[in-house]
């Protein structure tokens, strides 16, 4: 069974950080591209960051620059380091695992951007 299990998410005030995590177990992880979607109140999924296999990343604009995608084989987890948090920011964020035809989706978590 595979299982991709977010953690990190919570409140934090503007211009502050927050380090989601994302364990996948029932794959073998290092075979597969990763990546970190959210969804905002109202609003599409949209992608915030993905990583290959082979370890290189991407972001989107609104992200680029303030948030860092990263991985450890070794762990099968995936990281987003997010720093300057803004309002914006504010969604459910999903972790995602592909390969050709194949992914799978976190059950979410939330980050609330908020004084």
């Amino acid at each position: 069974q595979v299982q991709l299990v977010e953690s990190g998410g919570g409140l934090v005030q503007p211009g502050g950080s927050l380090r989601l995590s994302c364990a996948v177990s029932g794959i073998l992880f290092s075979i597969y591209d990763m990546g970190w979607y959210r969804q905002a109140p109202g609003k599409q999924r949209e992608l915030v960051a993905s990583i290959t296999r082979n370890g290189i990343a991407n972001y989107a604009g609104s992200t680029k620059g303030r948030f860092t995608i990263s991985r450890d084989n070794a762990k099968s987890t995936v990281y987003l380091q997010m720093y300057s948090l803004k309002s914006e920011d504010t969604a459910v964020y999903y972790c995602w695992s592909g390969r050709f035809s194949l992914e799978y989706w976190g059950q979410g978590t939330q980050v609330t951007v908020s004084s």
